[in-house]
């Protein structure tokens, strides 16, 4: 009968720290940063899906897509992102951009481009370092195996609330089949360059309130699938295309400069060896909100 008595309590005790656990992740999976706002995931999602360039920043300003939840000049209402492109020969870059201002725009993040062969092509999308403390770099997951922990190739790292597959072996998806690719590659095809802008926005759309963290995470997560985050910038001429045209807000910068400086100053980097004797450096960021609360850490591991 004690037997008994000591398994439910013991089946009780598991169950609410489970609940607990739950209830805390909705605040900790936070770091405070705007991109928690803006899922990177999702966007490269949407330009997998879209017709067009066109086609694609309707879908990010879609509500029911839950690709962006920003409310950078904290007006109350979601932001605009529109899609501005450019072009050099077989290089495209797709830059994704919010007006805070009349005067100012910032660069959320920017979808890198390039054509490697007659049918084949390379993309990322690579979070803008003023919106998510450092440049934040994704692309479509190469498969199960490239999920695997193997220490010659692959580090799948986990961290509170996060599970990040970076990959360094060499698998690269071929993005040429996508229909907005396809499309920029086409014959006659000119850049879009968004003709919205601070105050000009289409007749279809409507801003919306933007959604609290635990709602809008679960939301976001279903796109976290078959979009990962890597450390190597794989289109390389892309990036320098791209980098000219980079705009950045001062507003922006000084409204969110207490939780960034946080984000790059709370990293620590040790080493740890693995099987076989092969050495990585593990950096940890640590994001704390008031009174020094660790809100949020984040765990990458590079392999030396």
């Amino acid at each position: 009968m004690k037997k008994k008595f000591f398994n439910l309590l013991f089946i009780l005790a598991a169950f609410f720290s489970f609940t607990i656990v739950q209830a805390q992740s909705s605040d900790t999976d936070s770091t405070g940063l705007p991109g928690d706002n803006f899922d990177l995931q999702g966007a490269l999602a949407m330009f997998q899906k879209a017709a067009s360039p066109e086609d694609f920043e309707k879908l990010l300003n879609t509500e029911d897509n839950n690709v962006n939840n920003l409310d950078l000049n904290e007006d109350g209402e979601i932001d605009y992102v529109k899609v501005v492109s450019k072009m050099d020969n077989d290089v495209h870059v797709f830059i994704l951009q919010v007006a805070v201002s009349a005067s100012e725009n910032q660069d959320i993040a920017v979808i890198e481009l390039e054509k490697t062969g007659n049918e084949t092509a390379i993309a990322q999308i690579i979070g803008d370092e003023d919106i998510y403390g450092e440049e934040t770099i994704i692309e479509p997951d190469g498969g199960e195996d490239n999920a695997s922990v193997n220490w010659s190739n692959n580090f799948n790292v986990s961290g509170p609330n996060v599970n990040y597959n970076y990959s360094d072996n060499g698998i690269i998806v071929n993005v040429w089949f996508w229909p907005s690719v396809r499309f920029v590659f086409g014959v006659g095809y000119r850049p879009w360059v968004s003709p919205w802008r601070w105050n000009h926005y289409p007749m279809w759309w409507k801003p919306w309130k933007p959604y609290r963290w635990n709602v809008w995470h679960p939301r976001r997560v279903v796109y976290h699938k078959k979009f990962i985050v890597v450390r190597t910038h794989r289109v390389g001429r892309a990036h320098k295309v791209y980098t000219p045209f980079r705009a950045s807000s001062v507003t922006v910068r000084t409204r969110h400069a207490a939780s960034v400086s946080r984000f790059r100053v709370t990293r620590t980097k040790t080493t740890v060896t693995g099987p076989r004797g092969k050495s990585a450096t593990k950096t940890t960021t640590t994001v704390k909100g008031p009174k020094g609360k660790v809100k949020a850490q984040k765990t990458k591991v590079r392999r030396n």
